[in-house]
């Protein structure tokens, strides 16, 4: 029972920050269809950023700031210009854009920062904490925290502001969301620096448990948009349940049969799960009229 309970509570954190990621990929493709693979680059550029601002002197939580606002401002200047000089290209092109910009970022990151594996101190120190059997570090509490609560912000910034409500507007028709007096570009521009900030929380949140370094946003990137798509793209519900399901997956998978295996069984439930829900979990029934 304990050793099933450390697998659970390791794959909880994990998917916890799966589910970070594909938030990220949910409001950019709620903006403006387009599925983001810099996603993951954010999550790296959190990270990166607070460490060496941390090294440089300020004080941990000033750096951790300093790198979601530096983030934010890069997804930013990401739609500005990248994507939205391209608008009106095929999805395909805008896919290719969003992975030539992870390519530049991860370059960046190496010119700037180093090739180097990093890490700073846990926000709630390193002792464990004993939950039914399982050992699980207060760090990983900080990540569960930080799901529930980018969830529960993205939920009421969809159904309860006027600005969710132009997001979704904007990515449902675009033209008629400008006839309405709302501001294409200035609202996707938002959502991009919005994902990015959420990208970036994530890195400050994880880094204390997993070290980071330049090239970790690729994995994240593409377990990230897996859970959106298990979960159903455009859902922000689907985003939580899809990363928690993924990190529950890989976790036992690795934990029963071999870490080896985790990859694989992942996806394989994925194809499983769209094979039989080309929507995936909360993903909505497109209804055409003819």
């Amino acid at each position: 029972m304990a050793e099933l309970m450390q697998f659970l509570m390791s794959g909880v954190t994990v998917g916890a920050v799966y589910a970070l990621v594909a938030l990220g990929f949910t409001l950019i493709y709620n903006a403006s269809d387009v599925v983001n693979f810099a996603q993951g680059e954010f999550v790296m550029m959190g990270g990166m950023i607070t460490v060496f601002a941390h090294l440089a002197g300020l004080p941990l939580p000033l750096a951790a700031l300093l790198a979601i606002a530096a983030t934010a401002l890069g997804g930013a200047l990401l739609h500005r210009l990248a994507i939205d000089p391209a608008r009106g290209a095929p999805v395909v092109s805008l896919i290719i854009i969003t992975i030539g910009a992870s390519i530049f970022a991860r370059g960046l990151a190496q010119i700037v920062f180093d090739k180097q594996l990093h890490r700073f101190p846990a926000s709630s120190g390193d002792d464990p904490i004993h939950l039914l059997g399982a050992t699980i570090l207060p760090q990983s509490l900080w990540v569960l925290a930080g799901a529930g609560i980018v969830f529960v912000a993205l939920r009421l910034f969809f159904t309860r502001t006027l600005t969710g409500r132009a997001v979704l507007a904007t990515a449902n028709n675009r033209l008629a969301a400008a006839l309405v007096g709302i501001d294409a570009a200035r609202i996707t521009t938002l959502s991009f620096c919005i994902s990015a900030a959420i990208g970036a929380l994530a890195g400050v949140l994880v880094t204390p448990i997993t070290g980071t370094s330049f090239d970790v946003g690729i994995p994240l990137a593409l377990k990230g948009f897996a859970a959106a798509m298990l979960g159903g793209m455009g859902s922000p519900a689907g985003a939580l349940v899809g990363g928690l399901l993924l990190g529950l997956i890989e976790a036992l998978t690795a934990g029963y049969l071999s870490s080896v295996y985790k990859d694989a069984a992942a996806f394989v439930t994925i194809f499983v799960v769209l094979f039989a829900m080309p929507k995936g979990l909360f993903g909505s029934k497109l209804v055409e009229r003819v």
